[in-house]
């Protein structure tokens, strides 16, 4: 049966492999005829919960007002198909991250918190060890922790994605030859000095980034996730991040394989928070527009960008109210939490809140704000995620996951597999079926 299965996965990809070099057309200066029909890198994408109500939404927030179009996004450009995400039958037809993680990488379902593990428990190969094998680069570079659970799914195996401190234990024996993200309360001063002693090179600060000139490098920038980008908007840490893994990854003349994740617009869907789920998808089309030139320049290199699962479920309007206001999300300069921990530290609290927020509250919103200060930081948080959520018609469903299937983009050579619908698993499948 799995010699079946394989034979029909080669034949597919021997059926469309002609038509991938079709994927660099949007480049003018490169040669339909000399792109490569298999990559030599494999750059993997993935928007934590970003559904398709979320490009949607970033389409009309980073929209000019003032034109009579609606301006294209990288997300536009690149899509070129979906994706159903259930796990396996046990856990239902509602994925968490780590189910997705394990099937996006290794294109086999299993139960929602398995990290590279089967339903049974039983490791499973992930496409970055099948790259290792092959002589192949391999990186994460995530804003989440580093051993969160969509780089988990990647690089480690473990039956609980809750087992921070066991995973990261386990990333010294991957090899990985880039890992960046958030995490440093996982990885004790023992584990760090084994990372040394096996030729890592350890820093702490995105500006160390640039004393790093060959792999293998162990980036940990935050105690857990990495700021939001509402909050530290001139960082763009997800971008400083990619562009230095491609470009140590690309020392090796056999070709790369490297995670990218968007990892907070999830963590601003489960708040139910549009402003900071807003910010985080800007900075993720940034970066994709990195890797989409990288791509242009490279044509050995396919890009291929999807998401884990919907979080929130956020809609485009709502209220009973045929509108929705990306402007005023757009003029509020901070995260809501952001927002309510300065508020509690300030007596002049109203004046600096309506700053922050870019518009005024009538008195009923002021002294609903007021009474949730009273009970502390995260009432009034909450307070305004939900002020903010009405003023701009806003609407969610829930404070999870949903179920609904998720977009596919890519570019590059091998793109073409990727159109029309398609299964996570198939995803992988893919993926690991173009490895040189």
């Amino acid at each position: 049966m799995l010699f079946k299965r394989a034979m029909l996965l080669v034949c597919a990809v021997s059926i469309f492999l002609p038509l991938a070099a079709g994927a660099t057309t949007n480049n003018p200066a490169i040669d339909i005829q000399q792109a490569p029909a298999r990559p030599k890198n494999i750059i993997i994408m993935i928007g934590d919960g970003m559904g398709p109500e979320y490009t949607s939404a970033y389409r009309y927030y980073q929209d000019n007002p003032n034109t009579e179009e609606v301006e294209e996004t990288v997300f536009d450009r690149l899509l070129v198909g979906m994706a159903s995400t259930y796990p396996a039958r046990v856990s239902g037809y509602v994925t968490d991250s780590a189910a997705s993680a394990t099937a996006l990488s290794s294109g086999i379902k299993t139960y929602n918190g398995a990290i590279g593990v089967d339903e049974h428990k039983k490791p499973i190969s992930s496409i970055m060890q099948i790259a290792k094998k092959k002589g192949m680069s391999t990186g994460v570079a995530v804003k989440s922790q580093v051993n969160h659970a969509t780089p988990a799914g990647f690089l480690a195996h473990n039956e609980s994605r809750q087992n921070y401190v066991a995973i990261a234990e386990s990333y010294i024996d991957t090899d990985a030859d880039v890992i960046l993200g958030g995490g440093q309360r996982y990885f004790s001063e023992t584990l760090i000095n084994k990372f040394k002693d096996k030729g890592y090179q350890y820093i702490t600060e995105l500006s160390q980034l640039d004393s790093v000139k060959k792999p293998k490098v162990l980036g940990l920038f935050a105690d857990i996730e990495l700021p939001l980008a509402v909050n530290d908007k001139d960082i763009n840490s997800l971008t400083i991040e990619t562009k230095k893994a491609i470009s140590l990854l690309s020392q090796n003349p056999n070709g790369f394989v490297l995670l990218v994740e968007g990892s907070l617009i999830d963590w601003g869907g489960h708040d139910n928070d549009i402003v900071s789920a807003m910010g985080e998808m800007e900075e993720f089309a940034n970066t994709i527009e990195v890797v989409e030139q990288y791509v242009r320049d490279h044509p050995d290199t396919l890009v291929v960008i999807t998401a884990d699962h919907n979080t929130g479920g956020l809609s485009i309007g709502a209220n009973g109210v045929y509108a929705w206001d990306p402007q005023l999300i757009k003029g509020v300069n901070a995260s809501p939490k952001h927002i309510a921990e300065k508020a509690n530290e300030d007596q002049n609290w109203q004046q600096n809140m309506i700053t922050s927020l870019g518009f005024t509250p009538d008195s009923h919103e002021l002294q609903t704000l007021a009474d949730a200060r009273e009970e502390g930081t995260k009432a009034l948080t909450t307070a305004i995620k939900q002020l903010i959520s009405l003023k701009s018609n806003t609407g969610w469903t829930s404070g999870g996951h949903t179920g609904v299937d998720v977009q596919v983009f890519a570019d590059g050579p091998g793109a073409n597999l990727f159109r029309g619908h398609q299964d996570n698993t198939d995803i992988a499948k893919k993926m690991i079926s173009l490895l040189p």
